[in-house]
C-alpha cells in the first residue's frame, strides 16, 4: 500500500517549495500542508492548494449541486438528484422517499448510476437495474454518508479528463479501461485475474455476474473487465493528441469552470450518444495515475498552480 507521505501530489509540492525557498510544514500525516514564504502563508489539503474560492470548492464537490449549476448555465452535463439521508431529510422532504428514486428507475431502463454525493476515488459506485439492487444500494451509501447522487446509466464511449487553470488546459488525457482479449480456453474470470492486480480483480468480480465471469470468451474477442472508467479501477490515462475531440473537451471543460467559478480544477468530459458532456467537476486535482507515466507533465501542472498561489 502507497504510504500518504509518498503521493505524487506531496513529493511534487514539496520539490516545488525547495525549489522556491518556500518553508513547507507537513501534518496529519501529509493530508494538510502548511507553506510559508517571508509574510506568505499558504495552506494545502488533500489535493486541493487553495486557489479556489469556498463556494466553488463546495459546489464542484456536491455532485448534485455541481449538475443543477452546470444546467442552470446550459452546460451540457449528466443529471444528478440529491438523496439525503435520515439526519439530512428533514430539510427537504420527500428527497428520501424510494418510491420516488423507483420513478427515476422506471424512466430509465439501461438503470441508474448510485454513488456518494460527495464522493470521490469511484468508492460506492453502484449500476443498479432493480428496485432491489437499488435498495441494497442506496441503504449501503447511506450508511457511510449523509447523502447520494442518483445519474441515469448511459453507454459512455470515452471520457476525457481536463486539468484546468484559469479557464487553460494544462492536461488533456484520456481513461482507457482494462480488457483482455478471449483465448478460447480461459474464463473471463482467469483472464482477469492475470491481467490485474488483486484490488482490481476484486471490483472485477463485483461488476460481472458468475455466469459472466466463468464464460469462456471466443478466440481474439476483446472484452471489457469494467463499465467505469475510473483510475483507481484500472483505467489507464492516455495523453489525447491534438484533434477535433480534444477541443471539443477543453472548450467544454472551460464552460463548466466558468459556470462553477472555479481556478484549478480537473473535469471529466465523457461522449454518451455522440455528444459530449459533463460529468464531474473535481476542486481536488489528483494526478497519481498520469505521474505514474508523466511524471514531468503533472510537475508541471501542479508548478504552474503554485505559481498563481504565490504570484
Amino acid at each position: 500500500m502507497v504510504l500518504i507521505s509518498q503521493r505524487i501530489f506531496l513529493e511534487t509540492i514539496k520539490k516545488y517549495c525547495l525549489a522556491h525557498d518556500i518553508a513547507i510544514e507537513i501534518r496529519s500525516g501529509g493530508w494538510l500542508l502548511i507553506m510559508t514564504r517571508g509574510n506568505e502563508r499558504r495552506l494545502a489539503i488533500g489535493y486541493d492548494i487553495g486557489l479556489n474560492s469556498a463556494v466553488a470548492h463546495q459546489v464542484a464537490n456536491d455532485k448534485s449541486a455541481c449538475a443543477d449549476v452546470l444546467a442552470s448555465a446550459g452546460v451540457p452535463a449528466l443529471p444528478h438528484t440529491l438523496v439525503l439521508g435520515a439526519k439530512l431529510s428533514k430539510h427537504i422532504p420527500g428527497s428520501d422517499s424510494l418510491d420516488a428514486i423507483q420513478l427515476l428507475l422506471d424512466r430509465h431502463p439501461l438503470g441508474l448510476v448510485v454513488k456518494p454525493n460527495a464522493g470521490t476515488s469511484g468508492e460506492l459506485v453502484f449500476r443498479v437495474t432493480t428496485r432491489a439492487q437499488l435498495e441494497t444500494a442506496v441503504a449501503r451509501i447511506l450508511a457511510a454518508h449523509p447523502s447520494l447522487a442518483i445519474s441515469p446509466y448511459v453507454e459512455i464511449e470515452d471520457e476525457v479528463r481536463v486539468v484546468l487553470l484559469d479557464g487553460r488546459a494544462l492536461i488533456v488525457y484520456g481513461k482507457t479501461r482494462p480488457s483482455v482479449v478471449g483465448d478460447g480456453v480461459h474464463s473471463l474470470r482467469a483472464l482477469a485475474r492475470a491481467a490485474t492486480t488483486e484490488d482490481q480483480f476484486k471490483i472485477i468480480t463485483t461488476e460481472h455476474d458468475v455466469a459472466a465471469l466463468d464464460a469462456i470468451p471466443p478466440l481474439g474477442e476483446r472484452r471489457l473487465l469494467n463499465w467505469r472508467h475510473n483510475l483507481d479501477a484500472g483505467a489507464e490515462p492516455v495523453l489525447l493528441a491534438d484533434g477535433a475531440a480534444r477541443e471539443a473537451c477543453v472548450a467544454l471543460a472551460i464552460r463548466a469552470a466558468q459556470a462553477v467559478g472555479i481556478r484549478f480544477a480537473s473535469i471529466d468530459v465523457v461522449r454518451a450518444d455522440g455528444a459530449w458532456k459533463i460529468l464531474e467537476v473535481n476542486a481536488g486535482v489528483k494526478m497519481e495515475a498520469l505521474g505514474r507515466r508523466h511524471p514531468e507533465l503533472v510537475e508541471a501542472a501542479y508548478g504552474s498552480a503554485l505559481d498563481c498561489l504565490f504570484g
